[in-house]
């Protein structure tokens, strides 16, 4: 199965928790703490690779999550940081997050890496709250825990020349022809339903050639599956537009080849502006010599146009020498512009104050997030380095401001403390 746009959930590592530990030796009898520190969760890394073609691994896979760390022990063993967990996708994917819309990573290179989720933060042991006057803390802190976010890869073919045109005109013939790609031939409407790509030599140049399925009216605007194939033209440096120039299924080879020109325009004003010549397909049947001086009257400025039969394999050489002269002019696909959106760490030291409506002040924010990690509420040292921390982070200084007086409740973590003063 082929799939070309997925939505998959991914989730870095939890850190790990410190441990409360306390050196226990025979003639040792103030060992002091030893808990140490909990280990680094994994991270989430992107992988681009030229051997995967497509997404459909995610397809049937969405949740993807990498090892938590592990806690720390006593003895100031650290804990074990979790493994990094790495994503291959294909090169030309496009990496957004799905609740702003926002490019994050485009993997355009082959061994590409994007870390798009980092690990939680070990908490830290025991161990490291000791201080000269509090010497034996029990409390300790837990680990950052993370959160799962929703990511949507999108892939664009990355190729030299996108062949273009209706159904059965003989884009998946021209491919077999002219390189060793093998995309499933037959005689009716849609038998291409994925692009396909083939590298063509031609003498010491090579360049990569996309299949392109059939576009059809409205493509543009998304009819049929028109969106789903036209994003895989967005990369290509040159386009070949192929033609049944002997109308063999009762179409007009010109207005054929206006309407595809015209979804290009619909779907991107880009695409307009790519280098387009054409290949009059199909030569070996009949009406194709009248068909082909009519197209050649009616577009006779601003387009090339190849006669062969790709069946017959007649007229092939002229084409491939064109492409590969041109795609010499052609600039190198680049990858795309945007600002990077990346999931930022908070800030743990922010913090605000709400007035609630019975008169009490409630402390939100990432600095009680952290405190809450490591404030055991049954612990005088524990509660003791809480109240220095909002004492220095100027917690109590904003609290006064807003308001607080002797008396007043305020709630921290859920929990209610009353204001003495």
């Amino acid at each position: 199965m082929f799939a070309d746009k997925v939505r998959i959930f991914v989730k870095a590592g939890n850190g790990g928790n410190g441990a409360v530990s306390f050196h226990t030796e025979k003639y040792v009898p103030n060992g002091g703490p030893d808990g140490g520190d909990g280990g680094k969760g994994g991270d989430v890394i992107f992988v681009a690779s030229s051997s995967v073609n497509t997404l459909s691994e995610f397809y049937y896979k969405k949740h993807y999550r990498a090892q938590n760390g592990e806690n720390g022990a006593g003895q100031n063993c650290y804990g074990k940081q979790g493994q990094d967990l790495k994503i291959s996708v294909p090169v030309g994917t496009v990496v957004r997050d799905k609740e702003t819309g926002r490019i994050m990573a485009d993997m355009f290179e082959n061994g590409q890496t994007f870390v798009v989720m980092r690990g939680g933060e070990g908490g830290r042991g025991n161990r490291k709250f000791a201080t000269s006057r509090r010497q034996a803390p029990a409390f300790s802190q837990h680990g950052v825990k993370t959160e799962e976010k929703e990511i949507e890869l999108e892939l664009k073919t990355i190729a030299d020349v996108g062949l273009v045109g209706f159904p059965n005109v003989g884009k998946s013939t021209l491919l077999s022809v002219i390189s060793a790609a093998r995309p499933k031939i037959a005689n009716y409407h849609f038998t291409t339903l994925n692009p396909n790509l083939g590298v063509v030599d031609v003498f010491e140049d090579s360049f990569v050639v996309a299949d392109i399925p059939g576009l059809i009216e409205g493509a543009g605007s998304g009819a049929g599956l028109g969106h789903e194939f036209l994003r895989h033209i967005e990369r290509t440096r040159m386009l070949v537009h192929v033609l049944d120039m002997s109308g063999s299924e009762g179409r007009n080879p010109c207005e054929d080849f206006l309407q595809i020109n015209r979804e290009l325009e619909i779907y991107s004003k880009d695409l307009t502006k790519l280098k387009q010549i054409v290949v009059a397909n199909k030569m070996d049947l009949p009406g194709a010599e009248e068909n082909l001086r009519i197209f050649r009257s009616r577009f006779k400025d601003g387009y090339e146009v190849f006669p062969l039969s790709a069946v017959c394999r007649d007229g092939v050489k002229p084409l491939l020498t064109r492409i590969a002269q041109m795609l010499k002019e052609i600039p190198p696909v680049a990858p795309l512009e945007f600002e990077p959106f990346v999931y930022e760490r908070e800030d743990s030291d922010a913090f605000e104050i709400l007035a609630n409506d019975d008169g009490s002040f409630e402390v939100v924010g990432p600095l009680v997030d952290s405190l809450a990690r490591k404030v055991l509420l049954d612990d005088y040292d524990s509660l003791r380095y809480m109240q220095k921390t909002l004492k220095n982070k100027g917690v109590f200084a904003a609290l006064k401001k807003a308001g607080m007086k002797d008396g007043d409740t305020v709630v921290i973590g859920g929990v209610e403390f009353d204001n003495v003063e």
